[in-house]
C-alpha cells in the first residue's frame, strides 16, 4: 500500500455542539456526518489554547503554548521550531497550506513547500494584549457585540471571498499533484467560516427557518472569569436582544453548513482525481465558539463551547467507530508521523506535548480514556495564565487569583456546577492543584508573558512610521507558465491538464 496523503480541512471557530454532526437536531453538516460515518469521530477533543493564532501553532508544533511562546494572536511563531510541515516534507511529502494559519512574523511558510493564498489577518504585532492594563482594550481589535447584533445575510463578505478562493486553489492543486503524478502529498485547508461576524450567504441562511434556531441553554454566571469574559467582549456594556441573539446563532449554523459545502467540494476532487481512496481526512478547528452559552461569545476560555473542537478522522488503515477519550489537536503532529512511518527515534529533541492518536484509530490498541489533554491560554481578556487539564469524566480550570473550577464535564457538559466547592471533590481539586504547580511554573510564566508583550509594542510603534516592508504573505504566481502560452504547443497544455488523461 503506498503511503497515504494527508489532507486537513480546518475550521475557524467551529463547536463541534452546533454540528449535525454531533447530534445538534437543526444543524445540517452532511459531508461531516458522512466522513465521521466513514472514519473516527473523536468526542472529547479539544483546542490546546482557544485562540486562533496560539492554536494553531500549538497544531503545527505538537507543543503548548507556554513551551514555544506564541501567547496569543500577535505573538511571533518563531522560525526555529520545527512543525509537522517540516517533518513531513523531510519524509518525501509535498506539503502545502490554502487559506488562514494565522502565522505571526516574517517566516510565513513554517515547513509549507508552497502556500496559495495570503492570510486574512494580519502577519504583525498589532493586536499585542496588555497585561498591565487588562482593562484597556486592543487598538484595532475587532471582537464586541456588533457581530452579534448585525448577524444577517449578504451577498458576499470577506470571509466568504477568502473561503472561496481558498477551496478554489487548493482543489486545483489537488488536480495538479494527480496530473504530475506526485504523491505523497500533505495538505491543509484553512477556512474561516463560521468564525464571527455571523454573515452568511442568503441560501445557506434560507436553510433554516428562524423559528427552529434553538437559544442559549445557559446564562451568565457569577465566577470571576465568566464575569470579566463577558466585560472583555463588551457583553457587559451592550446587552442584546433574544432577536439578535438567534439572527447571531441563525448565522452561525448557516455559516457551518458553509464549511460543510466546502468539506464536500474537497471531498469531490479527490474523489474525481482518483485520491480519495489513499488519503487520510481529518475535519477540525481551531477553537470553538460560545454562541451566548453562559452569556458568553466566541472563545478565549476553556469551557466547553470554546475548548471542544470537532475531530473527524477518515481514510485507509482508519477504524469505524466513535472515541471518548480526551484528545487534542497537539495529538495531531505526532499522529501524522505515523501515516508517514516515521518513528520517533528519527526526530530531532524537540519535546512533543502530543501523543499519536494511531493506535486508537487503528485499534491496535484498546480503547483509551485515561489520556489527559492540557491548555494554557494567555491573550486578550485575561491578565494572568489561564490552565486547563482535562482527564476522564473531569475538567480542572485555574487562574490566578480566581478560585480554581472543577466540572464533570460527562454529567454537566454545560458546566453549571463547580465541584470545587463541594467537599466531597476536596481531593480530586488538590490531586489537579499539585499536577498544575508540577507542570506549569505559574509565576515564571507570568513574567515571561509580560516580558513578551512590552519587547513586541515599540517594534510595532517604530513599524508605523516611514515605509512598511510587510510580513504579510504575498502568493507566488508566474502568470508566463499559466494555461496556454507561446513557448509550448498548446495541445501540450491541453494534455498536461486534462484528467483523467487521454489514453
Amino acid at each position: 500500500m503506498p503511503t497515504p496523503n494527508i489532507v486537513v480541512i480546518m475550521a475557524d471557530q467551529l463547536a463541534p455542539q452546533f454540528t449535525g454532526a454531533y447530534g445538534h437536531p437543526v444543524v445540517k453538516t452532511p459531508h461531516m456526518e458522512a466522513l465521521a460515518k466513514q472514519g473516527m469521530r473523536f468526542d472529547a477533543a479539544y483546542c490546546n489554547s482557544p485562540l486562533c493564532a496560539p492554536s494553531r501553532a500549538a497544531f503545527m508544533t505538537g507543543q503548548l503554548v507556554s513551551r514555544i511562546g506564541t501567547y496569543d494572536n500577535a505573538a511571533e511563531f518563531a522560525a526555529s521550531i520545527p512543525t509537522f510541515a517540516h517533518y513531513l516534507r523531510s519524509r518525501g511529502y509535498r506539503t502545502c497550506l490554502s487559506g488562514k494559519m494565522h502565522f505571526v512574523g516574517p517566516d510565513q511558510l513554517h515547513g509549507f513547500e508552497e502556500r496559495l493564498t495570503t492570510d486574512v489577518y494580519p502577519a504583525d504585532f498589532a493586536w499585542t494584549p496588555d497585561w498591565d492594563n487588562p482593562d484597556r482594550r486592543i487598538e484595532k481589535w475587532y471582537h464586541n457585540m456588533e457581530s452579534v447584533q448585525q448577524a444577517g445575510p449578504a451577498a458576499t463578505s470577506f470571509q466568504i471571498e477568502f473561503d472561496e478562493e481558498t477551496t478554489f486553489l487548493a482543489r486545483r492543486r489537488i488536480f495538479d499533484y494527480a496530473m504530475q503524478g506526485t504523491a505523497p502529498f500533505a495538505m491543509v485547508v484553512s477556512l474561516m467560516h463560521p468564525h464571527d461576524p455571523y454573515v452568511p450567504r442568503p441560501e445557506f441562511w434560507d436553510l433554516y427557518d428562524p423559528e427552529e434556531i434553538d437559544m442559549p441553554q445557559t446564562g451568565l454566571t457569577d465566577d470571576p472569569q465568566t464575569l470579566r469574559l463577558n466585560k472583555g467582549i463588551g457583553a457587559a456594556d451592550c446587552p442584546v436582544t433574544d432577536k439578535e441573539v438567534r439572527n447571531a446563532r441563525h448565522g452561525y449554523y448557516a455559516n457551518t453548513s458553509y464549511f460543510d459545502s466546502k468539506i464536500g467540494e474537497i471531498v469531490k476532487a479527490l474523489k474525481e482525481s482518483d485520491q480519495y481512496e489513499n488519503t487520510i481526512i481529518i475535519i477540525t478547528s481551531d477553537h470553538g465558539d460560545m454562541l451566548g452559552e453562559r452569556g458568553l461569545w466566541y472563545k478565549m476560555n476553556f469551557f466547553e463551547h470554546s475548548a471542544r473542537i470537532p475531530m473527524i478522522i477518515s481514510g485507509p488503515g482508519v477504524r469505524k467507530g466513535t472515541s471518548e477519550a480526551p484528545v487534542s489537536l497537539v495529538d495531531l503532529l505526532p499522529t501524522f508521523l505515523d501515516i508517514a512511518d516515521q518513528s520517533a527515534a528519527d526526530l530531532p529533541e524537540t519535546p512533543l506535548d502530543g501523543r499519536s492518536l494511531w493506535p486508537l484509530l487503528t485499534h491496535a490498541e484498546p480503547e483509551s480514556t485515561d489520556r489527559t489533554v492540557f491548555g494554557d491560554y494567555c491573550g486578550e481578556c485575561t491578565s494572568r495564565p489561564l490552565l486547563m487539564i482535562r482527564r476522564g469524566a473531569f475538567k480542572y480550570i485555574h487562574t490566578l487569583p480566581d478560585a480554581p473550577l472543577l466540572y464533570n464535564v460527562l454529567n454537566d457538559p454545560f458546566e453549571q456546577n463547580n465541584l470545587s466547592e463541594n467537599p466531597e471533590f476536596f481531593q480530586i481539586v488538590e490531586s489537579f492543584k499539585v499536577e498544575a504547580a508540577a507542570k506549569w511554573n505559574e509565576n515564571a510564566l507570568y513574567s515571561d508573558v509580560l516580558a513578551n508583550q512590552k519587547r513586541r509594542r515599540p517594534i510595532y510603534e517604530a513599524m508605523e512610521h516611514g515605509s512598511l516592508t510587510s510580513w504579510d504573505y504575498q502568493p507566488r504566481r508566474d502568470a508566463a507558465q499559466e494555461y496556454v502560452r507561446n513557448h509550448q504547443d498548446w495541445t501540450v497544455a491541453a494534455e498536461r491538464m486534462r484528467y483523467p488523461p487521454i489514453k
